[in-house]
């Protein structure tokens, strides 16, 4: 599987680095935490947030909730601000937020 990339430019530099590692230039630890800034960040989602990409996308909780691999009742839950969406549950929905429901098909 390759890396997907932001931009043309970030793949380059990502490239220039993965070559400093390789020449034993730049350390391993330094490419990991370089990685780590590469990757998508994830913040908490109100309720509303979580409602106003949902309709965005043009999609009804049942839909929205078997994209996210979650039950309807959870989507709904969030979206009243009863529970709140952790870890990969998160990162989906703020990759949804970004680029959309195609991002996670």
């Amino acid at each position: 599987m390759t890396k997907q990339y932001g931009s043309e430019v970030l793949a380059s530099v990502h490239e220039a680095a993965l070559g400093l590692v390789e020449a034993g230039v730049m350390s391993k630890r330094t490419m990991k935490a370089f990685d780590e800034m590469c990757l998508t960040p994830v913040e908490d989602l109100a309720p509303e947030e979580i409602r106003e990409i949902r309709l965005r996308e043009n999609a009804s909780q049942a839909v929205f909730a078997r994209y996210l691999n979650v039950t309807t009742g959870l989507v709904s839950q969030w979206e009243r601000g009863v529970k709140r969406p952790r870890g990969a549950s998160l990162k989906l929905l703020t990759l949804v937020a970004k680029n959309g429901l195609g991002a996670v098909a």
